[in-house]
């Protein structure tokens, strides 16, 4: 029955290897983020060069991934869900594992623009969750393989901070591309694909099958760009906002750390509970909730007096957070037949990439403006906007 491509698929053994695989990759691939200044003073950069090398080292992974999740989606459409992640885990772990070897700085980026292009392991986990899960669990699944990418998120940048003591820079990168591999074995030989088949190809002059659902899928691209960047907005300046709240100055960075972590956290504990909810009631009922939810805890984070208050109110944020890419993915699963599934998630993707751009700097700039409490406010009325249109999409289409 094991090798009978006509049989259902182990859903839940493959939920289990690819959180495990999202869960190393993603913590892998985000402990490079408290050294990559240091590493890049090694590599001969100096001054204030370091700050504009470390802007573009980190986003040439976030550009070069963007721009190719849908072909990535398209193929595993194609060839199926188990190729691209194999793929993409051995591709990120020689990545990585050259990152450790860079003997300057373009090569640094290079590396970073090679690994976006190569990776996408927890975006191709997410499509295959979506696809192989039976739709009245689809919700609680993405919740889990949600919480395990945040969970890496958490522990990368702490494990980034403990390592490079201990073992050196370079050799955190080997460590870190031994752990992807790892993934990648455990991608190869405990995933179970979809029996080997792959969609034949078209003839000539046969019609590609119109989209479904344009203005529901229209949607929820726009959503997933404009959750990210809200979501992101004010990250950047929260210490700026930490110290402004009185906060002593050997405390900035630890109180900022908290507020991160806070509401990484809290999306990690309720993403699970959410993802079963939406199984209930549906997930763009949960989806239009959190955004409000999250578009109101924007108000008392804005007229927060003390570090410990924002703590508070970042970890309340981030459970209202932690429901809506999940519900995200399975409004778009089941708005498309599995034949265009990987695309339109990998387009929603790329859509979550450029949020994660136009967030930061589009925050950094209304702060020098009008101060971190204009972005929040900003923030909350762009998620509640969201909620309503998400809203009215929903009235028209019944």
């Amino acid at each position: 029955m094991e090798n009978d491509p006509s049989a259902p698929f182990p859903w839940q053994r493959n939920l289990l290897v690819v959180f495990v695989g999202s869960l190393t990759t993603v913590m892998a691939m985000s402990l490079v983020l408290p050294f990559l200044p240091l590493y890049l003073g090694e590599l001969g950069v100096r001054g204030r060069d370091v700050d504009l090398w470390s802007g573009v080292a980190y986003g040439a992974t976030l550009f070069s991934a963007g721009l190719v999740a849908p072909l990535w989606g398209f193929l595993g459409d194609r060839f199926g869900r188990k190729p691209m992640l194999v793929r993409a885990s051995l591709g990120m772990a020689v990545a990585m594992s050259l990152m450790g070897l860079a003997q300057d700085p373009w090569q640094l980026v290079g590396l970073r623009l090679l690994t976006g292009l190569l990776g996408g392991y927890s975006s191709g986990s997410m499509i295959l969750v979506a696809t192989q899960t039976p739709k009245e669990r689809s919700g609680w699944a993405l919740g889990v393989l949600s919480s395990g990418i945040m969970a890496g998120n958490l522990l990368g940048p702490l494990a980034g901070g403990l390592l490079p003591p201990l073992i050196g820079i370079r050799l955190t990168f080997l460590a870190a591309g031994a752990v992807i591999f790892v993934s990648f074995l455990g991608t190869l030989f405990l995933l179970k694909g979809e029996g080997g088949r792959r969609r034949p190809v078209r003839e000539a002059g046969e019609l590609r099958p119109p989209v479904p659902n344009k203005p529901l899928l229209a949607v929820m691209l726009v959503t997933g760009l404009l959750l990210t960047a809200a979501n992101l907005s004010v990250e950047p300046i929260l210490a700026v906002y930490v110290a402004s709240l009185g906060t002593a100055a050997g405390q900035v960075t630890t109180v900022a750390g908290l507020a991160f972590s806070a509401s990484a956290l809290g999306s990690l504990l309720s993403a699970a509970a959410l993802g079963r909810l939406a199984d209930r009631v549906g997930p763009r009922n949960v989806m239009v909730g959190c955004l409000a939810a999250a578009a109101l805890l924007m108000v008392p984070q804005a007229l927060a007096t003390a570090g410990w208050q924002l703590l508070v109110w970042r970890f309340l944020l981030g459970c209202a957070l932690g429901g809506l890419l999940p519900c995200l993915a399975s409004v778009l699963r089941h708005a498309v037949p599995s034949s265009m599934a990987g695309r339109m998630l990998g387009l929603s993707t790329s859509a979550q990439y450029a949020g994660q751009v136009i967030g930061p700097v589009g925050g950094g700039f209304i702060a020098g403006f009008g101060g971190v409490p204009l972005v929040l406010a900003i923030t909350g009325a762009v998620l509640l906007a969201t909620a309503g249109l998400n809203v009215a999409v929903s009235r028209a289409r019944s």
